[in-house]
Parts: C-alpha cells; sequence; structure tokens
C-alpha cells in the first residue's frame, strides 16, 4: 500500500522522538489530522482550545522535557493564532516546530478562502527555518531541516504542507539532478562542546583572579552547569544573582545565592552588584542593565551564542562557549584556592549576611495583614510544601513579582515563565506541555485573574481530558484573584504617575473554583490568611487537576530591591491623584517596606 505525504511525515516525526503534537484541527490540516489515527505508534495529538494555546504548549513541553515542541495549525485563521506562542519560543530561545496547512496549490494565488501570505507571515517569528512542500521529494529533507534548525538555533522552525500535498503519494528525493536528499533522524542535535580559545580563557581568568569582590549573574544558559557555578563561585568568594529564566539554575536557599535580579529582584541581588568590582555573566541576556554594576567594573561573560554575548554590559572578555566546559577550562587558570585573600573572605561573609538578613525581610513580608489574603504568603506557603520534583510554571503579572522573590526552588525543580515576551496567558498551557513532557513529576501553574479570564479557564478542559495520561495527574492551578489587572495598575503608578483607572483595570468578579467543578475538576476557594497552607496541603494531596481561588489583596504593592526617586514620586502623584485605592496602598506599602528596617531584620 502506498504510503502518502501526510503518512511519510508523522512516521518521519517519531523517529524524531516527537511523540505529541499540539493543535487544532482544521480543513488544510485535514489530511494530516486524518492519518494520525492510521499510523501506529505515531505521534498523539493532544487537541488544545485554541491554537495559541497550542503553541504555548508546545513551548511548556520543550522548556520543561528539554526536548522538540510541536504545534499544528491550519492555514488562515489557525495560522494567525499560533504567532503569539511561537514568538514567545523565539524570544526565550526554545526549539518548536509548527507544522501549517495551506490552501490547494490549485487554488493558491486565487484569493481562496483562508488563503494568506504564510511566508511573508512568519518570515520573522521563523527567521530559522521557513519552506513550504509543493511536492512530495522535498520530503524528508525539509522536515529534517526545520527540526535541525530548531534544535540547534533553538528557535520556532515552520514547515508549510497544502492541503492537497499532504493526500499524495509519498516519493522520496532520487539520485538525481535538482532533487536533495537526507540523512536518518538522529534525535538529539547539539553543537558539542565548544570551547573559547585558550588565549581568551587566559585573559579571563586574569581579569576574574584581580577581583577581590566577585559577583556572578547566572541565566538559562547556565542550566547544566550548576557544578561549575558552585565550584567558581567557592573558588572566588562570590555571590551569585539569578535573572528570572535562570531561577531554577540554582536552588533558592544556599547561602551565596542572593536570588532574583531586576525589578522583580531582592535587594542582596541589587547590593551584590552595588558593591561587586567583578562581574562573571554566565548564559544571561537581562536586559536592564541598570540593576548591573556601575560600568567601569571589570566583568566576563560567557555565552554559546555569539549573537548575544557583549550585548547588556561593557565586558572586557567575552567567551563563546558552553557554559559547563568553559567554566571548567576557567577553574583550570585560576589562583588555587589557598592563595584566597582577606578581601573575598570579608565579600563572602558580607554577602551571606545580606541574604540571611533578607529571608528574614521575606518572611516578615509575607505576614503582613491584607484584606483578605497577602498575595506573598500565599506563595511562601507554597515554598515550604512544594515537592522535590514539581515544575512550577508562571504567568506575566504580579505573580511573577512573587514568584521571583518569594518561592525557594530546590535542586529537582524546575521554573520557567515568558521571560522575554512576557505575555499573558501561558501558564496554564505550559503545565500542560509540562505534564507530557514529564508526565511522572507534579505541576504547579501560579496565575493571575487577569491571565486566567484571558485564555486560562477554557485549558482547564484540556487539563481535565488528558490526565488519566499522566502517571502523576496532579496539576494545580492557583488564581491570584483580586479582580484587578494588577501589574498595569502598579505600571501605571510607577512609571506613569497616573492613578488606578478602574474602567481599564477592573475584572470581572467570578469564582474560579466554581467555574474548576463545572469543568469537571476540583476547585478550592481560600479567603482567609490562615487557610493559605491547609488548601495547599489538600491541592498538593489530590490525584488531578485543582483549581486554588485565593482572594489576594490588590493593594500589596510589588517594591522593587532599590526605589528610584522617580518612581516614588510618580506613585505619590498617582496616588494623590484620586487613586481610588489610595489610603488601603498608603497602609500595605509602609507595611511591607517597613519590614525592611525592624529588628527581624538585622
Amino acid at each position: 500500500m502506498a504510503q502518502n505525504v501526510a503518512d511519510h511525515v508523522l512516521r518521519r516525526l517519531s523517529q524524531w522522538g516527537v511523540t505529541e503534537v499540539f493543535g487544532y484541527p482544521g480543513d488544510s490540516v485535514n489530511g494530516l489530522v486524518a492519518e494520525m489515527a492510521k499510523v501506529e505508534d505515531g505521534p498523539r495529538f493532544v487537541q488544545a482550545r485554541h491554537e495559541e494555546m497550542s503553541a504555548f504548549e508546545a513551548v511548556g513541553y520543550a522548556k520543561f522535557g528539554g526536548r522538540l515542541g510541536v504545534c499544528m495549525a491550519t492555514g488562515g485563521p489557525g495560522a494567525v493564532h499560533l504567532l503569539n506562542g511561537l514568538y514567545d519560543a523565539k524570544l526565550d530561545h526554545v526549539p518548536v516546530l509548527a507544522i501549517l496547512g495551506q490552501a490547494s496549490r490549485t487554488a493558491m494565488g486565487g484569493a481562496y478562502q483562508q488563503e494568506i501570505d504564510l511566508h511573508s507571515l512568519f518570515k520573522d517569528v521563523s527567521s530559522a527555518f521557513l519552506e513550504t512542500v509543493n511536492v512530495p521529494q522535498q520530503l524528508p529533507n525539509v522536515l529534517d531541516r526545520a527540526v535541525r534548525s530548531a534544535l540547534s538555533e533553538r528557535a520556532p522552525a515552520t514547515v508549510i504542507i497544502p492541503a492537497d500535498v499532504q493526500e499524495l503519494d509519498y516519493t522520496p528525493p532520487e539520485h538525481a539532478f535538482k532533487h536533495v536528499p537526507s540523512s536518518a533522524p538522529d534525535r538529539r542535535v547539539h553543537g558539542g562542546t565548544v570551547l573559547p580559545p585558550a588565549s581568551e580563557l587566559d585573559r579571563a581568568a586574569e581579569v576574574i583572579d584581580s577581583g577581590e569582590r566577585v559577583a556572578i549573574l547566572v541565566g538559562q544558559g547556565a542550566r547544566g552547569a550548576a557544578d561549575e557555578v558552585l565550584a567558581l563561585a567557592d573558588a572566588t568568594g562570590a555571590g551569585i544573582a539569578k535573572a528570572l529564566l535562570g531561577k531554577d539554575v540554582l536552588p533558592d536557599d544556599l547561602p551565596n545565592v542572593t536570588g532574583a535580579i531586576g525589578l522583580l529582584g531582592t535587594r542582596p541581588s541589587w547590593e551584590l552588584m552595588r558593591d561587586c568590582d567583578t562581574l562573571l555573566i554566565v548564559g544571561s541576556n537581562l536586559p536592564y542593565s541598570q540593576f548591573l554594576p556601575p560600568f567601569g567594573r571589570r566583568a566576563v561573560e560567557i555565552d554559546v551564542d555569539p549573537r548575544f554575548i557583549g550585548m547588556r554590559y561593557p565586558t572586557e572578555v567575552n567567551l563563546v562557549g558552553d557554559a559547563a566546559s568553559t567554566l571548567r577550562a576557567l577553574l583550570e587558570r585560576l589562583d588555587p584556592p589557598a592563595t584566597v585573600r582577606d578581601g573575598r573572605e570579608r565579600w563572602s561573609s558580607e554577602v551571606q549576611g545580606n541574604v540571611r538578613r533578607w529571608r528574614r525581610v521575606l518572611d516578615a513580608q509575607a505576614e503582613v495583614s491584607a484584606d483578605p489574603v497577602n498575595p506573598m504568603r500565599v506563595i511562601s506557603e507554597l515554598s515550604s510544601r512544594l515537592p522535590g520534583d514539581a515544575m512550577v510554571t508562571v504567568d506575566s503579572g504580579s505573580a511573577t513579582n512573587w514568584y521571583a522573590r518569594f518561592l525557594d526552588l530546590g535542586e529537582g525543580n524546575r521554573g520557567s515563565v515568558s521571560g522575554t515576551l512576557a505575555t499573558m496567558g501561558c501558564a496554564v498551557p505550559y503545565a500542560i506541555g509540562a505534564k507530557f513532557a514529564a508526565p511522572d513529576r507534579p505541576v504547579v501553574a501560579l496565575v493571575g485573574d487577569g491571565a486566567m479570564q484571558m485564555n486560562g479557564l477554557m485549558e482547564l478542559l484540556t487539563a481535565r481530558r488528558y490526565q488519566h495520561l499522566w502517571d502523576d495527574p496532579r496539576l494545580v492551578v492557583c488564581v491570584l484573584h483580586n479582580n484587578d489587572l494588577n501589574q498595569v495598575t502598579w505600571e501605571l503608578r510607577a512609571m506613569g504617575g497616573s492613578p488606578r483607572t478602574p474602567y481599564s483595570q477592573d475584572l470581572p468578579d467570578l469564582s474560579y473554583a466554581d467555574v474548576a467543578e463545572l469543568a469537571g475538576i476540583t476547585g478550592i476557594t481560600v479567603d482567609r490568611p490562615e487557610d493559605v497552607g491547609p488548601a495547599w496541603d489538600r491541592a498538593l494531596a489530590t490525584q488531578g487537576a485543582v483549581v486554588l481561588d485565593v482572594h489576594c489583596d490588590a493593594d500589596v504593592p510589588p517594591i522593587p530591591p532599590q526605589t528610584e526617586w522617580d518612581q516614588v514620586t510618580d506613585t505619590l502623584r498617582a496616588l494623590l491623584s484620586g487613586d481610588p485605592d489610595v489610603s488601603g496602598v498608603a497602609a500595605r506599602g509602609l507595611a511591607t517596606k517597613i519590614q525592611e528596617f525592624l529588628p527581624h531584620s538585622r
């Protein structure tokens, strides 16, 4: 029996190790969808409620599984819907393959229904690879190149297959002129060990050896190099700050780990950067240079991608190489530990003292009274209960602030956010993708009520539908319910000097626990501080999807580690210009900030 193109594509994806395709059906991918029922041991079709969710699920799968994520959509409207998730993948450097349908070749160019110029639409988001299969002989080369490009460049790649091509008999490329063959899938594409030149490593070692107050900043590019980062910190007495996407690179409870950096960061990270004399950046593209040391400090950067090195700070030496092997080579060149200077010991002691003091401040801030529940307490209570193998997904919004500062990730935990695009609506589909990538691990999604209303509610149905496939079916969606687009509210106050505008910021009230029950999953409502811990216990013990609906105080401020004078004056101007929540904001803000100066912070 002849194999058609759709059958060949699915079998080839299986050879690449693809087990799930996240998608939504439509007429120009009907050939592929129909064939999925016929291909034994082929990829499973995971139906989301919307194509954008399919793309986010593929991103979550890739982020938490370390493998290629695959999404599928019909041409026209379905393809348009994929874009947000694919841009998330592009900006956070995640390998995703998008397979798109298109109008039949006989209709193309005829202003046919749902025919749009997919090449023009996808040429930016899919700059790593974008191609249309017009004849069967282009396969398998086009598909293999797309997969290899996505994996090697850690970026989205797109293959467009017109509807009529999917139904053609598959004919492989011939040993002939103008035919292009392809080699067998190799499952894992990587560049191998990449090391900078020895002369550059020598220069970098000289810079680091010259410092007495060394600071290290790690991003997601340091994942897999935790031992080497810690070894270098031990050798130099360095403190270690973490960019948001690098939060899970190292456990949060290590004595020299200062936590997150930037607007969402901690005071010890700000102090680390302010007072260091030498900076080492490992696998981070943190864009906020104002949170890095003042210009003029000696600095070295390590990154495997030369396109993104030396962009955020005027570094003296740039080492292009993978983090683990480059750090090992660098460690071999540093002064031996016996030559550690007193200045480095004092610096290490100072960093660790700042961290201990800050952790006491966080504990106190989480206990500040609020109406009804302090959102900081919600995340703090999770920290002590988070399973050792849990994965945590976080939506963009005020939930990101509390995750960055208050959630302690341990050595076995993973966590991620939409770090660069900072798009709302990613956490619930990320969680579903993560469950397919690691079905034996529990997942917690931290979501604001704005993101939940935007698109999270419908994906509860997706979680319910597929939870029987997961060895550990625990998936907890924690909704921080404050009826306010809270992050934007605070941005208006602190950066625009504008009072809160209820017409744009208020959200319709809704019981997310009741919606969960209607969707056939467990719903838990929390509206008292003393119930937060027991609610987490119940949610994490439930064998299935759960929505934890926590009624939070919108007036609790996400205070940056170092508040600039213009932010203070803008916020005061906003509050005094008719902000409807002025009294609550003033009370919660003062009570939160004062914790830094009370005796427990000493």
